[in-house]
C-alpha cells in the first residue's frame, strides 16, 4: 500500500482539557506538577500549562457567560510521566488529589489514576 504524504505531523501538539472552573483547575494541575502560577494570569477561557517538550496542555473553560457541563471519560485522557511511582503516589495523596486506583505494576512500567476537579481521569506512569 502506498502511503500518501500528509501535511499533518506525526506528533501530538496540544491536549485540551475541558474544565468547568478554570481557576480551580489551574491550581489543581499546577499543584500536581509542582509549578508556580500567577492568579492574575488565569483569565477565561483558556490557560496554557507550561509543559517540557512538544506537547502542550491547555485548560479550556469555554466562552464567557456560558456554563460548561463536563462529561468526563471513565478512561484516562493522557498521562504524566514519573521516574518514581511510589514517590509520585505519596505526593498526590499528600496534596489531596483524588486517587482512583492503586499502583498497578507490570514488568516494564507502573501506573495509577487520579481525578481532576471535573472528574477527568489522568494517569501517572513510569516507562
Amino acid at each position: 500500500m502506498k502511503m500518501i504524504e500528509s501535511p499533518i505531523k506525526n506528533r501530538i501538539h496540544t491536549i485540551f482539557v475541558h474544565v468547568a472552573d478554570l481557576r480551580r483547575s489551574v491550581i489543581w494541575y499546577c499543584d500536581l506538577l509542582g509549578q508556580e502560577y500567577d492568579e492574575s494570569m488565569i483569565v477565561d477561557p483558556v490557560y496554557n500549562i507550561p509543559i517540557n517538550d512538544y506537547t502542550g496542555l491547555t485548560l479550556d473553560s469555554g466562552p464567557s457567560g456560558i456554563e460548561k457541563v463536563i462529561a468526563p471519560s471513565p478512561h484516562p485522557l493522557f498521562n504524566f510521566h514519573t521516574e518514581d511511582i511510589q514517590r509520585a503516589y505519596e505526593f498526590v495523596r499528600k496534596i489531596g488529589c483524588e486517587i482512583c486506583s492503586p499502583i498497578i505494576d507490570f514488568d516494564d512500567f507502573s501506573f495509577f489514576h487520579v481525578k481532576d476537579p471535573d472528574g477527568n481521569i489522568v494517569m501517572v506512569c513510569t516507562g
